[in-house]
This record gives structure tokens, C-alpha cells and sequence, in this order.
């Protein structure tokens, strides 16, 4: 499968009947570069002008051909949005439910991450009962780190408001083998978002709100690259966060596996 043309359509709101039609050329031909197929260079150039990217972009294969090496940091960038508003709910709802092995969230509210999907929880447990380790980290309400946060973005407390609010809608899984929930207190700089092998990093600007800042998908090639340097940094935040008591909240002992 071809990830990234996947997400530059997603993203371009582009659909691959519209590409095959500026093409010229058949929507099962389109479909077939989905699936992984090279295109002929002239369709190769057609659909990287229609679509604003490089070919190599999107057919990262042509630079080995070219005699440069197609691996490293340039495979792991499956695509890029704008900001993190622009990423097609399809796309979380994708990454949610073909995760295998584990689902790891760290944010400070994550209020869109529930409020675009209602069924979150309940989806996040049918997750967990086959298997799926799911790991989700917030801000602390009370914490430093959420107050300097919303001074920064001149919301004050507002910041503080939207994380007990977000939690309220994860109550539910705290009784779920297979979940958990912690509160961190800690400089966030980035928000990630794990499935497996495939991660969405959100960066945080300086006094905007994250959902306003650009996000990179990415998806693990070797132990060298940018996934698991993001994926370390969730580690470290996580194994000094507090597990979540909702009457206690962001006082309970730290969380120990």
C-alpha cells in the first residue's frame, strides 16, 4: 500500500477518481498505485502537480533508482498536515482500530480526541479486550505544567477545565483489564499519538493551541530514525506519570506496571 498517496489525498480532499480524471487515466490504474504500484513518469508527474508534492514524496522507490538511498527519515515520513484540525477523523478512526498490540496517547487535554469520536472509550475497550495495550497520559488539572501551558496560550485556566473534562469521558476504562490512564505534570513539546508501528506528532508552537500546529505521520522503519526518538519520549513521560484516581485527582502515588 501506498501510505502516502493515501494521506495526500486524505489531506488534499482529493479523491482518486478526481486524480485518474487529471491523469487521464483509469480509476482502477489510480487504484492500483494505491495498492503500491510505480506509475509511467508522465502519470508520476501529472499526479505530484495535481497533488502539490514532489514525486519522490510520494514514490520514494525513485530516489534508489536515482542511485541516492531511499531509506532513513525520508521512508519514516509517511505525510504531513497542516495542522492537526485538518487530519481526516477517518484516519484516526483507521489507526484506532488497526492497531494490534498497543495505543499510546500523550497530551494535556485531548479534548478533540473524544469529542470527534463519542465512542471512544468504548471502542478503546473493545481494543484492549483483544489484546491491544492502551496507554493514554494527560495533563495534570492542578499541575505547573497545565497552568504555564494555558497562561502561554492566554486561555488561563481554561486549560485545567478542558483536561477534567476530557477525563470524564475515559472513566469507563479504568475498570478495563488491558487500560490505563496516567496524569503527567511535565514541559509537553509534543503531542503523540501512538498505533503500533505508525505514530502522529503534533508539535506544539508557542502559544497556540496544539490543534493549530503542524502534525507528521509517521511509521517505523529501524531504532535510527525519528519514531523512536518521539516513542522514547513518551516512555520517559509516561514512567514518571501518576495513575489516574478520579477522587484524587493528580495527588495518587506514581503508577507502577
Amino acid at each position: 500500500m501506498n501510505e502516502r498517496l493515501h494521506s495526500v489525498l486524505a489531506q488534499r480532499g482529493v479523491s482518486p477518481e478526481s486524480l485518474a480524471e487529471a491523469c487521464e487515466v483509469d480509476p482502477k490504474t489510480v487504484g492500483r498505485w494505491l495498492g503500491g504500484r510505480v506509475p509511467h513518469p508522465r502519470h508520476r508527474f501529472r499526479a505530484a502537480q495535481h497533488l502539490r508534492v514532489e514525486e519522490t514524496f510520494l514514490w520514494p522507490a525513485l530516489l534508489s533508482n536515482a542511485g541516492q538511498p531511499a531509506v532513513g527519515l525520508d521512508i519514516e515520513l509517511v505525510g504531513t498536515y497542516q495542522n492537526r484540525a485538518s487530519v481526516p477523523r477517518d484516519t484516526w478512526l483507521s489507526l484506532l482500530k488497526g492497531a494490534q498490540e498497543q495505543i499510546s496517547v500523550l497530551v494535556f487535554s485531548g479534548t478533540f480526541f473524544a469529542q470527534s469520536n463519542p465512542h471512544v472509550a468504548k471502542m478503546l475497550a473493545e481494543r484492549a479486550a483483544e489484546g491491544v495495550q492502551i496507554r493514554l497520559c494527560f495533563g495534570r488539572s492542578n499541575g505547573q505544567a497545565a497552568a504555564i501551558r494555558g497562561r502561554e496560550e492566554g486561555i488561563g485556566d481554561t486549560l485545567a477545565a478542558k483536561i477534567r473534562a476530557s477525563l470524564t469521558y475515559y472513566r469507563p476504562l479504568l475498570s478495563e483489564a488491558g487500560c490505563q490512564i496516567r496524569l503527567h505534570d511535565t514541559t509537553l513539546y509534543t503531542s503523540l499519538f501512538r498505533y503500533d508501528d505508525q505514530l502522529l506528532v503534533n508539535p506544539h508552537v508557542w502559544g497556540q493551541p496544539a490543534s493549530a500546529n503542524p502534525l507528521l505521520h509517521l511509521k517505523r522503519v529501524d531504532a535510527t530514525g525519528w519514531f523512536d526518538n518521539y516513542a522514547q519520549s513518551f516512555e520517559a513521560v509516561w514512567a514518571n506519570a501518576r495513575s489516574w484516581t478520579p477522587d484524587q485527582e493528580g495527588t495518587s502515588s506514581r503508577g507502577q506496571d
